[in-house]
């Protein structure tokens, strides 16, 4: 009995600690747990009722004072490491170490997740096993982290039938993102197809883009290597709606174009045609100019009336030669400051481009920025006649060449004319004076100022009226991309180094939607080691004979030592 008073107080700790093991191992089962949690309670009670008179008196002792110091700082500091983890659970920053940011989205996702009005919920259908649930699963804690308007959660189509009958899902791996009566699908687990999904589900309304047609265009249709099929539906998987336009056959300019691309030009466009682009970029339109050599030659005149100058010549240059290509595919790897080029560091390919110039001197209202040039061993030929290419200092112009600029058109005010009715009613005036009397022009004249007073007063309510309309809509401003170059952005060059990426960034500032100015996909740099059988064989020999061996004689001569002391 003593020996069972003297250690009630371990079995009480033994009988709590194994009610929180069982509910731990079996949740289900909570009555055991708080039967064994009782019975710990009740012989911790009894063991102090037991030994009341004996721990009276070890209170009393300096021991007990010194243990209960030392225990409760133990709590107190244990309770400082509870708090600090809470608050770095609550608050914490990941860092990626990675030298291209294998561990981190990108500058694109991240400015579509800042600017996120809505809630997205992902919806992922990952049977167990599957290899990409994963990943998947570790790029959306990503996304929730960069913003917390993003939901998800993991559904195994095996154990969930009824959730698979209601999104009617047909294939495993299948993530779907909802917000509000919008959804989209996709069945990989990259970061550019989440991000596109996101953008598809977030934007209140697609922005439908134009491709010119009729004068030696190539077709947005064509999947060979000339057409702009996989331009195309890039820009599909940025949310945007892409369409082809015959601006000669349409009696009016389409009402929901957002931009209006001319990929390439072959022949003129029309004066009715240039007249219709014309009055839309006056109104806040954004165009796209792609204009290859020798084509198109009214572009050239139209242009200039924007502070761009085409020349008639083709740029040539000798790193492209190095780099496997011939001398009429320049490489552009410096870009001027632009938001279009602020954070892009990627080589682009123009084959077969013509220079862009920004003029000297701008028509008013016009800002002009040139966004690419050639490297400085190109060259601007302008002999095109001549069948051998060669630099030549009184004709040709040294590189760097520019083949690439941007321009902002400043909304134009409406002049308000005055009306000539006053300006007629003043010569009536001096008619009547000189014809009436006196006592006729007084009556005359009290009439005219009550007109008058009335007639001030309407034209300010009309003034007020036209203000608050021009507040209510004011006209945005008209842009302008100008490329010496269209074959950049076709299926065969497209996936070229930087081509695609600088080609949707264009597109993206034309239609301000700067959230999408998109980056290169991140890859890891190769870490090998390329060594000889020698270097092999003498790795070999060191790090798993020579160093191994050296460790056991260390340790049996230590060993040897002590024991002959």
């Amino acid at each position: 009995m003593e020996k069972i008073k003297q250690y009630l107080n371990y079995i009480a700790l033994a009988l709590i600690f194994l009610s929180l093991v069982s509910l731990r191992i079996w949740p289900y089962k909570k009555t055991i747990a708080l039967v064994l949690g009782l019975l710990g309670v009740a012989a911790l009670a009894a063991y102090i009722i037991l030994n009341l008179s004996v721990l009276k008196q070890s209170f009393k002792r300096k021991s007990f004072i010194y243990s209960g110091n030392l225990i409760f700082i133990v709590i107190l500091v244990l309770a400082i490491l509870v708090l600090i983890n809470y608050f770095f659970s609550r608050h914490h920053h990941r860092f990626d170490f990675t030298e291209a940011k294998l561990h981190s989205l990108s500058d694109q996702s991240i400015k579509v997740l800042k600017n996120l009005k809505d809630e997205v919920s992902a919806i992922c259908f990952f049977r167990e096993g599957n290899i990409s649930q994963a990943k998947m699963e570790n790029l959306l804690k990503i996304y929730n982290y960069h913003s917390k308007k993003i939901k998800y959660e993991f559904i195994d189509p095996d154990k969930n039938p009824g959730m698979v009958k209601r999104y009617d899902v047909t294939q495993d791996g299948t993530t779907i993102f909802e917000s509000g009566d919008k959804e989209s699908r996709i069945t990989s687990s990259n970061e550019e197809d989440i991000t596109n999904a996101i953008i598809k589900v977030s934007r209140e309304k697609k922005k439908v883009l134009y491709f010119l047609e009729g004068h030696g265009e190539a077709s947005i249709e064509e999947s060979g290597e000339r057409g702009y099929a996989l331009a195309k539906e890039e820009l599909e998987k940025l949310a945007y709606e892409v369409k082809k336009l015959t601006l000669a056959l349409s009696d009016t300019f389409p009402q929901d174009c957002s931009l209006l691309v001319i990929p390439g030009a072959e022949k003129d466009l029309l004066p009715n045609e240039l007249e219709t682009i014309r009055n839309f970029i006056n109104e806040g339109g954004r165009v796209f100019f792609m204009v290859d050599p020798e084509t198109a030659p009214g572009l050239k005149s139209f242009l200039e009336e924007y502070g761009i100058q085409l020349e008639d010549d083709l740029i040539v240059d000798t790193v492209s030669r190095l780099m496997g290509g011939d001398y009429f595919m320049p490489i552009v790897s410096e870009y001027e400051y632009h938001q279009i080029t602020s954070k892009f560091r990627y080589a682009t390919f123009f084959p077969f481009a013509r220079s862009v110039n920004v003029v000297e001197e701008k028509p008013e209202g016009i800002s002009a920025d040139i966004l690419a040039k050639t490297s400085p061993n190109s060259w601007s030929e302008r002999q095109l006649e001549e069948t051998q290419v060669s630099f030549n200092k009184d004709k040709d112009k040294e590189g760097p060449i520019s083949i690439a600029a941007v321009v902002t058109v400043e909304p134009k005010k409406e002049e308000k004319e005055e009306p000539k009715e006053e300006k007629e009613t003043e010569e009536q005036k001096g008619e009547k004076k000189e014809a009436r009397g006196e006592e006729e022009l007084e009556k005359e004249s009290k009439e005219e100022k009550i007109k008058a007073q009335e007639k001030d007063m309407k034209e300010k309510e009309a003034k007020e009226e036209k203000q608050t309309e021009e507040a209510e809509k004011i006209k945005q401003e008209g842009r302008l991309a100008v490329f010496g170059d269209s074959d950049f952005a076709t299926n065969r060059y497209f996936n070229f180094s930087g081509n695609g990426n600088f080609f949707l960034n264009t597109v993206s500032w034309l239609t301000e939607e700067a959230d999408l100015i998109s980056i290169q996909p991140k890859t890891s740099s190769p870490r090998t080691i390329h060594m000889t059988a020698t270097q092999g064989r003498m790795l070999f020999f060191v790090s798993l004979i020579i160093l191994p061996l050296v460790v056991l004689v260390t340790g049996i001569s230590i060993w040897v030592r002590r024991k002959s002391l």
